[in-house]
C-alpha cells in the first residue's frame, strides 16, 4: 500500500465562501493526517468578503504555494462549477472534494485512500448512514430532513450507495472529469447527481463511514430554497437517469 500511495498524487479541492475562521484549521489538519502522501490543496474561493483569501495567502507562506493553491473566482457561482474550476488546476491523478467548515474531518482521508487502494474503486464516498457513521450537532428536525431526503432518493433512484447528499469524496481524476461533464445541477443537488450518474455509468463506488459535524464557525448555507431545489433535482434525475 505504501508503494502505491507514493505513486499517487491527491488534489484536494476545498470550495470556500466566508471561511476565514475555518480555513487555517482545515489546512493544518490535512497536513497533520496526510503524512507521507503526495498532495496539494486547491482552495476555490468565491470572492469572500471576510478575508478568507488573505488567510490562504498567509498559509501559502507557511506551507508553500505548490502545496496550497489559491484559485479564486470573482463571486458566488455555485458548488458544481467550483469543483470544475478546481479540477482545471488539479495535477493529481486522484481528486478529493471536501467542505472547508470542519464538517468533514481530515482524519478520515487516510481511510478513503486505503479503501481506494484496497478495492481499486473509482470513487470512495463518506457516508453517515452505515455502522460507524453518524451526525454530530444537528437537531432532530435537521436529522429527519436529511434522512428523509436520503430515503426518498434511495427509493426513487436506486443508486447503490447509502449517502447520496454527502460531499466528502475521493475520485479517480478521470472518473470525476467524466461524471462532472454530464451533470447539470447546481448547489446541493449537484452531489446527488454526481453519485447517481457515476452509478449509472457503472463506476466502482465504495463507502467509508464518517461522522459529519455541524459547522463550528460561520453560518450554514442550507435554506428553504435549497430544499426546494433538492426536490426539483430529484424529479429531474428520476426522469433523466
Amino acid at each position: 500500500m505504501e508503494e502505491t500511495m507514493k505513486k499517487n498524487k491527491y488534489s484536494i479541492i476545498v470550495p470556500t465562501y466566508n471561511e476565514r475562521l475555518n480555513i487555517a484549521l482545515i489546512i493544518y489538519l490535512i497536513f497533520k493526517h496526510l503524512k507521507n502522501v503526495d498532495f496539494e490543496i486547491i482552495v476555490v474561493d468565491d470572492g469572500s468578503p471576510d478575508g478568507t483569501q488573505d488567510i490562504v495567502k498567509q498559509l501559502q507562506q507557511v506551507y508553500g504555494e505548490d502545496r496550497v493553491l489559491l484559485r479564486p473566482r470573482p463571486k458566488k457561482l455555485g458548488l458544481g462549477t467550483a469543483y470544475i474550476h478546481g479540477l482545471k488546476h488539479a495535477s493529481g491523478n486522484f481528486v478529493v472534494i471536501m467542505d472547508a467548515d470542519l464538517s468533514h474531518h481530515p482524519k478520515y482521508l487516510p481511510s478513503f485512500i486505503k479503501k481506494q487502494i484496497d478495492t481499486g474503486a473509482s470513487i470512495v464516498t463518506g457516508t453517515r448512514y452505515v455502522k460507524g457513521g453518524g451526525v454530530h450537532g444537528w437537531n432532530l428536525m435537521r436529522k429527519l430532513t436529511s434522512r428523509g431526503a436520503n430515503v426518498l432518493a434511495q427509493t426513487l433512484l436506486w443508486p447503490g450507495v447509502s449517502d447520496l447528499t454527502g460531499s466528502f469524496r475521493l475520485y479517480k481524476k478521470s472518473a470525476l472529469e467524466d461524471v462532472i461533464s454530464s451533470c447539470v445541477s447546481k448547489g446541493y443537488v449537484f452531489q446527488m447527481e454526481m453519485i447517481v450518474r457515476a452509478s449509472r455509468k457503472g463506476y466502482h463506488i465504495e463507502e467509508v463511514p464518517i461522522t459529519f459535524v455541524d459547522r463550528v464557525y460561520g453560518s450554514s448555507k442550507l435554506g428553504g430554497s435549497e430544499i426546494v431545489e433538492y426536490l426539483k433535482g430529484l424529479v429531474y434525475l428520476l426522469v433523466t437517469t
